[in-house]
């Protein structure tokens, strides 16, 4: 990145929701590597998240964690109100990034097998949770910022068990598009992100903690090994950038080349 992008970077605030850990808390230390503040989220565990405020620090920025459950709509006018204290607390009344990355583990859920209660859990978070969420930080996001939703390989690729999960980021993918159309006339650019298998604790962790499982991805990967989160983090960072600034309405996969 040139100095002068990054001049044009630094003091800009994101906005990342599920911060605290995996690609999130990756895209927050990436995106601070920058010289972009955050304001990020975290759902139960506010150990991790205080743990990404000082490696924020460390790397010459600020962040402000905030709880969320990015599942529960009826939270959402009280966040707001979190988030605009915060945005004082930078010195700020808006924003210029969104990250929608915030999700829950769905495992291994056959079709056959999964109940209403785990569909609504996906639906809620990774569909209906995005929509009225980013809907009710419209009025704060700088006209010309940048949206990110994280979708997934699997809408791609049919895998046994992701049946209610890709769906969900399937939607996602879709609704993207249109809020990019609806969007332009502020000049904020909407894409998605699809990373492949990742190596976190996502899914009770089971591509970074199950070799058989990891192997599989491995055998599957055109670059011969699971993802990262400091494969993803980064690439996000970019794609809100001024470098690509004339990205627009995209869905990204990034994901070493799986199943090509």
């Amino acid at each position: 990145m040139s100095a002068q992008n990054k001049k044009l970077e630094s003091d800009k605030i994101a906005i990342v929701t599920g911060g605290s850990r995996g690609i999130g808390r990756n895209t927050v230390l990436s995106l601070a590597k920058r010289g972009v503040h955050a304001n990020f989220t975290y759902h139960t565990r506010n150990v991790d998240a205080e743990t990404v405020v000082a490696a924020v620090k460390d790397a010459g920025a600020k962040a402000i964690s905030l709880q969320l459950d990015a599942g529960n709509i009826a939270s959402f006018d009280a966040f707001v109100e979190s988030v605009k204290a915060a945005l004082s607390m930078l010195g700020a009344a808006r924003f210029d990034f969104l990250v929608n990355n915030a999700g829950n583990s769905h495992r291994n859920m056959p079709f056959e097998k999964t109940t209403e209660e785990e569909l609504d859990s996906i639906y809620n978070v990774h569909f209906k949770g995005v929509f009225f969420l980013t809907q009710k930080l419209l009025p704060f996001i700088n006209d010309g910022g940048r949206i990110v939703n994280i979708s997934t390989a699997r809408t791609r690729i049919s895998w046994p068990g992701g049946s209610a999960y890709a769906s969900m980021k399937g939607a996602l993918e879709v609704l993207s598009k249109h809020m990019a159309n609806e969007l332009g006339p502020r000049r904020i650019a909407v894409n998605v992100v699809a990373p492949g298998a990742v190596a976190t604790d996502f899914s009770g962790g089971i591509v970074r903690d199950n070799p058989e499982v990891n192997k599989r991805v491995a055998e599957a990967t055109a670059l011969g090994r699971a993802g990262v989160p400091d494969d993803i983090g980064p690439m996000i960072a970019s794609l809100l950038s001024e470098e690509n600034r004339w990205v627009n309405a995209q869905r990204i996969e990034v994901a070493g080349g799986v199943v090509i």
